[in-house]
């Protein structure tokens, strides 16, 4: 997978602004990444050593309408929760790197 389409944006909740305290950061990927793909672009493109990456899936949520089928409430993500070694510096997503 190409390594500059991997993190598509950070995940905005009160949760992940409250593991931001302990290098803990919550992103957005695609659906192909995996693991060894988002540690990769984080050095590539951000300058920052990823200690671990876990990834979890999140299933859409559907609801039924009346005869005419289901309509999508939330759409299927790909989050990874990535927590920063200690001597790396914090991750800043507005400083993408192009070489």
């Amino acid at each position: 997978m190409e390594l500059s389409r991997v993190i598509i944006g950070q995940v905005m909740t009160e949760k992940a602004e409250a593991l931001k305290g302990i290098k803990t950061f919550t992103l957005h990927i695609a659906q192909d990444a995996t693991k060894v793909d988002v540690k990769n672009a984080l050095k590539k493109f951000y300058d920052v050593e990823a200690a671990s990456v876990r990834i979890m899936l999140t299933r859409p949520k559907t609801r039924q309408m009346g005869g005419r089928g289901t309509m999508e409430k939330r759409h299927r993500m790909k989050k990874a929760l990535v927590t920063l070694s200690k001597k790396s510096k914090t991750l800043d997503l507005a400083t993408f790197k192009t070489r």
